[in-house]
């Protein structure tokens, strides 16, 4: 049987985008595959050395819709002040919404806050809220980074790309791909309804068990949210407050 041919690409998207696609059009010219695992290899490389020294972080997902003085954009300007006060380096996409909101709240309150930002139709630019930000072309080496670098992850409402990202983490909790990760939702109303159905259906058809579903913490609290990932950077990570990593002149850093 004949190769297929290649799946089309829209030609109008950045360029950014057009890359995506074409990763993702089925079997390309076997130079262009090549040279693609090359540009990967050194995007890769690049978020490393950029996030290295950025401290211990929690990464916050959520919609990047949610406006200033959103209720939920108020809460994750809460929660990053909150994580902040604890030491935390506030890590999100970097885009607006509720990444905005909780790079916000870090700034506002001292602290760290960073963004691995990515060319989308509705989030092509960085906030102004972080300290500084790393650009991905590759949407899965971004998801890799904001894992790596995390000691929990806290998700507020969003769409198809949080629920993504949600499920994701739990996978690779579940899985013991990482270990003893806190998985916490914030905006207990719009959560209960999905937790709900998730244990309702996927219990009863044996597809999780019930101590996947009881890593779960769901609370509107800030504070509490901060209590949580505290406690267990301390006592399940061993994580202690002290001076940071120093750069190495002879490694360009």
């Amino acid at each position: 049987m004949a190769s297929p041919e290649p799946l089309p690409v829209n030609q109008q998207g950045p360029e950014s985008i057009r890359e995506e696609q074409q990763l993702l059009a089925g079997p390309r010219n076997r130079v262009e595959e090549f040279t693609r695992a090359v540009r990967i290899f050194f995007e890769y490389v690049r978020g490393l050395r950029a996030l290295h020294f950025v401290g211990p972080c929690v990464t916050v997902f959520g919609s990047a819709r949610f406006p200033e003085g959103h209720h939920y954009y108020e809460l994750a300007r809460a929660l990053g002040s909150s994580l902040a006060s604890q030491g935390f380096t506030v890590m999100t996409g970097g885009g607006p919404g509720i990444m905005e909101a909780a790079n916000r709240g870090a700034k506002e309150a001292g602290g760290a806050s960073v963004g691995c930002n990515i060319d989308l139709p509705m989030e092509q630019h960085a906030n102004p809220y972080v300290d500084f930000y790393v650009q991905f072309h590759y949407f899965f080496l971004r998801k890799v980074m904001l894992v790596k670098y995390s000691y929990a992850f806290v998700v507020l409402p969003g769409g198809f790309g949080t629920m993504d990202e949600l499920f994701e983490a739990l996978t690779l909790v579940q899985t013991q791909k990482i270990l003893n990760f806190p998985v916490i939702l914030m905006g207990v109303e719009y959560w209960q309804p999905i937790i709900d159905t998730v244990s309702r259906t996927f219990l009863r058809e044996g597809t999780v068990d019930q101590i996947d579903i009881d890593r779960i913490f769901m609370t509107d609290s800030p504070e509490q949210a901060a209590a949580i990932v505290r406690e267990a950077a301390l006592r399940q990570f061993g994580l202690r407050y002290g001076p940071r990593p120093r750069r190495r002149r002879w490694l360009f850093e």
